[in-house]
């Protein structure tokens, strides 16, 4: 019975005839990773992705003087990859929802955003702020990165783009 789990036909298992017989445990499967066709670029920093954070809860972050030259150069890359999270609740980008104050790079190329949540009691207050760190810190040519969470200005939606507020029917 359920010979599709292992691959074998139900005749082909040792003692499948006979109820009586005592059956073997089928060896521990080795565990392996799945092939697929796809392959990330060289370019991109997966590590980057598995690599746990560095700092501790309630220390501050590593920066050096922000360069101005190097905040033009990576923010749009920045806004480009925070573009691709979403609010798991609201079906729109936390950059088109003001969720993002300040995006700022240093001459070491490590990068700090400020963001907000909607709410201090928002669901995602662990994975978003954790995925914009981790997608940040995969941008070739970025160092480190860390995400600051900022309640001052609060939120509102004033701060939605039109292209969100028009897909979310603000008008």
């Amino acid at each position: 019975m359920f010979s599709f789990l292992n691959g074998k036909k139900d005749n082909d298992e040792p003692g499948a005839g006979s109820p009586a017989e005592p059956q073997a445990a089928p060896p521990a499967a080795a565990p392996h990773a799945p092939d697929t066709p796809f392959h990330p670029p060289d370019a991109w920093n997966v590590d980057a992705l598995t690599t746990p954070h560095p700092i501790q809860a309630g220390t501050a972050p590593q920066m050096g003087p922000t360069d101005s030259a190097r905040t033009a150069e990576f923010q749009q890359k920045v806004i480009d990859v925070i573009k691709t999270v979403y609010d798991p609740e609201i079906p729109v980008d936390i950059y088109e929802l003001g969720l993002i104050y300040e995006i700022l790079v240093d001459a070491d190329c490590r990068a700090l955003v400020r963001m907000t949540l909607t709410s201090p009691a928002c669901p995602s207050a662990q994975q978003l702020p954790q995925e914009v760190r981790y997608k940040v810190k995969a941008i070739p040519g970025i160092t480190e990165a860390w995400v600051e969470i900022v309640w001052e200005p609060m939120w509102t939606k004033d701060r939605m783009s039109e292209a969100a507020k028009l897909s979310l029917g603000f008008f």
